[in-house]
């Protein structure tokens, strides 16, 4: 770039056992910023980059390219038939939006982790891996609240950039099997970008060959960045 002040500063991990794909090794583009501005961190997501705790990343794995940044242009998203049904079965259930965490919150999320991931690299939880995963000093997230006769049941925590909002993770009651939590959260967040005039809601990584990860392309249209840039599904 031109200049000092347009230049940012990218390191690379070791590489290690993929979290999705444990055959593959995962290597990792680390931002090298102590602090970057929200015009920024909206580029870069548009780049492939995602943010967990105060850590701005993406995948740069010396064999494998399974990871495809996916998100949805709101405006022209329809849901399916099967997620009518979700937000049909879930009228009863209302949402809130707050910009601070609780106790309760992290209540919920060691359930979640406790009983519905507890062979994934989140878990033993402990209340310093949830704030060290959730806080960022320089972005607050929003967090949307799901509740049931005022019982939350699920939350899910959502970056705001000035053109787009961005699904940072979601978790659940382990009792609401039923309810489809995790995709209606998805769909609450595209109604709540949708609202507030956004262009995008950024989903993260969709990974076909993970079952934990193949799900992103049933919200359609979605977009893939690839090679040539984002491409929209037909």
């Amino acid at each position: 770039m031109s200049s000092k002040s347009d230049t940012i500063q990218v390191g690379m991990t070791n590489t290690f056992i993929c979290s999705y794909l444990p055959e593959q090794q995962e290597q990792l583009l680390v931002l090298q910023e102590n602090t970057i501005n929200v015009e920024l961190f909206e580029q870069l997501l548009s780049l492939g980059f995602r943010r967990s705790g105060e850590m701005l990343y993406k995948p740069h794995c010396p064999h494998c390219q399974a990871c495809q940044p996916i998100r949805i242009p709101v405006k022209q998203f329809t849901p399916s038939r099967r997620q009518k049904r979700t937000l049909k079965n879930n009228r009863d259930l209302s949402w809130s939006i707050v910009k601070a965490t609780s106790d309760e919150h992290y209540q919920l999320y060691q359930q979640y982790i406790e009983q519905r991931h507890h062979d994934g690299p989140m878990f033993p939880p402990s209340r310093e891996q949830y704030d060290n995963f959730i806080q960022c000093a320089w972005h607050q997230p929003l967090l949307i609240e799901i509740r049931s006769c005022n019982a939350l049941i699920g939350v899910a925590i959502t970056d705001m950039l000035p053109n787009s909002l961005s699904a940072i993770y979601s978790f659940f009651s382990p009792t609401q099997d039923k309810r489809s939590m995790g995709a209606l959260m998805i769909l609450v967040q595209c109604r709540i970008a949708k609202l507030m005039g956004k262009d995008f809601l950024y989903l993260g990584y969709q990974i076909d060959a993970s079952r934990k990860m193949n799900y992103k392309k049933a919200y359609q249209p979605y977009q893939i960045l690839t090679a040539n840039g984002w491409q929209q599904s037909e």
